[in-house]
C-alpha cells in the first residue's frame, strides 16, 4: 500500500527539517544557508515560504515559494510622459504575485526531488501548497492576482497537464544565456584562439580600455565598508532594466557573503581607490551563476566595464574548471558576443480572476516587454 503524501509550509528557514540539505545538495539555491539569507535580506516587497513534500514521514522534495507585491515598484522602466495605461493596468490587476520558484534567478530553482519520487505527484502537491498559501494570504487581506511556477528549459518542462494545472498559460520570456566551457580550455589563453578575428579584436580592445582599473575580491568587511556606494551602483543598473519587480536592500551582498562564504564571490572594480563597479558570482556545483552587478554609467561606456566583467567571469570559470556560466536574462546580445548561447525558459501563469484569465495569453504578450536583439557567433567554424 502506497504511503500517504503530504506537504508542510515553513514560514522560516529556521524551521526546516534536519534532512533538508540532503536534497538541497543538488542546488545551492534551495539550501538552508541560501534560503536563510534570502529570507533575511530579501527585497522589502518580497516574502519567502518553503515547502517540504513528504511521503509518510520521509522528506521527498523541497521547494521555494515567493510572494511579491509589485504595487510599490516602478515596474516598467521606460520613457513615460504622464499617465501610462500599461503601468496602471498592471498594478491594478497584477500587483500580488505568488511564485513557485525564485524570481531573483533564472533557471529551474523551484524545487528538488528525490530521484525516485514521481514528478507528477510532486507537482500536484505543489499546486495544493500554492493554493494553501493563497488562502493564508487571503486571511491577511492580501488577495493574490497571479499564480506562477518557473523556470524550465524544454528538457526540464514537466507534464503540467497531467499534474492538474488547468487554466494555466504557458509562457516564454527572455532566454537564459548560458556559456558552455570546453574541457580543452585551461585558462583564458585557451579560449581566445577559438574566437574569430572580429571577437579577438573585441577582447583586445576591451582589455585595452580597462587599463587603470584595479579589480579586487572583497571580503564581508570590505563589502560593508562600501555598502552605500555598492547600493548606488546597483540601482544605476536596476534603473536601466526594462522590467523590475523588486530592488535589493542595502546590505544584501554583505549578508550573502556572511552566509555563503567562499561560495559567494564579490569583485570590486576601482580607479584611484574609488569603487566604480562590481559583480557577484555564486558557485552552484559544476555551474557558476552570475548574480547582481553595478557600475558607474559614464565609466562603463568609457572603460567597456560591463564587457570586461563578462570576460573576467569567463576567465575565472575556465580557470576553476566549471562546466557552465549561467549568465541569466538581460543584455543577451553582448553576452552572446563572448560566447553565451540562448536557452528558452518556460513557466506557467494563471490569473485568479476567471474572466481575466480567459485572455491571459493575449494579456501576457501585451505586458511582457519586447526585447529585440541579434545573436552573435564569436567562435570559429
Amino acid at each position: 500500500m502506497a504511503l500517504q503524501t503530504s506537504f508542510t509550509i515553513y514560514a522560516s528557514a529556521d524551521e526546516l527539517p534536519a534532512d533538508w540539505d540532503t536534497l538541497a545538495k543538488a542546488n545551492i539555491f534551495l539550501s538552508r544557508a541560501y534560503l536563510g539569507v534570502l529570507q533575511t535580506s530579501a527585497p522589502a516587497n518580497m516574502e519567502c515560504s518553503f515547502i517540504g513534500l513528504f511521503e509518510g514521514s520521509t522528506l521527498r522534495g523541497i521547494a521555494l515559494a515567493q510572494y511579491i507585491n509589485i504595487s510599490s515598484i516602478n515596474t516598467y522602466v521606460e520613457n513615460q510622459s504622464g499617465f501610462s495605461l500599461k503601468h496602471y493596468l498592471y498594478k491594478k490587476f497584477s500587483s500580488h504575485v505568488l511564485i513557485i520558484g525564485n524570481n531573483m534567478l533564472t533557471g529551474q530553482n523551484a524545487y528538488v526531488l528525490d530521484a525516485d519520487f514521481p514528478e507528477t505527484e510532486a507537482l500536484k502537491m505543489l499546486l495544493k501548497a500554492q493554493q494553501e498559501l493563497k488562502r493564508q494570504y487571503c486571511k491577511r487581506c492580501i488577495y493574490i492576482n497571479l499564480l506562477t511556477i518557473k523556470d524550465f528549459n524544454s528538457q526540464e518542462l514537466p507534464d503540467f497537464k497531467a499534474a492538474g494545472y488547468n487554466g494555466y498559460f504557458k509562457f516564454c520570456t527572455q532566454p537564459n544565456m548560458i556559456f558552455d566551457i570546453k574541457p580543452k580550455w585551461q585558462d583564458i589563453e585557451g579560449y581566445l584562439p577559438d574566437l574569430n578575428t572580429k571577437y579577438r579584436t573585441q577582447y583586445n580592445r576591451a582589455r585595452k580600455k580597462a587599463e587603470g582599473i584595479e579589480k579586487r575580491k572583497l571580503n564581508a568587511e570590505e563589502i560593508e565598508a562600501h555598502a552605500a556606494c555598492i547600493q548606488r551602483l546597483y540601482l544605476t543598473v536596476a534603473g536601466n532594466a526594462s522590467f523590475n519587480t523588486f530592488h535589493l536592500p542595502e546590505g544584501h551582498f554583505k549578508a550573502f557573503k556572511d552566509a555563503l562564504g567562499n561560495d559567494f564571490l564579490f569583485y570590486g572594480y576601482f580607479i584611484d581607490g574609488k569603487l566604480i563597479g562590481f559583480n557577484t558570482l555564486i558557485k552552484n556545483g559544476t555551474d557558476m551563476d552570475t548574480y547582481f552587478l553595478g557600475y558607474d554609467d559614464a565609466l562603463q561606456k568609457e572603460k567597456m566595464l560591463y564587457l570586461n566583467m563578462l570576460y573576467d567571469m569567463v576567465a575565472y570559470a575556465i580557470k576553476k574548471q566549471f562546466r557552465h556560466i549561467i549568465f541569466a536574462r538581460s543584455a543577451m546580445e553582448i553576452k552572446s558576443s563572448v560566447g553565451a548561447r540562448a536557452e528558452e525558459v518556460y513557466g506557467l501563469i494563471k490569473h485568479t480572476n476567471p474572466l481575466i484569465n480567459l485572455f491571459m495569453g493575449r494579456l501576457f504578450q501585451y505586458f511582457d516587454p519586447v526585447i529585440t536583439w541579434k545573436p552573435r557567433s564569436p567562435f570559429k567554424g
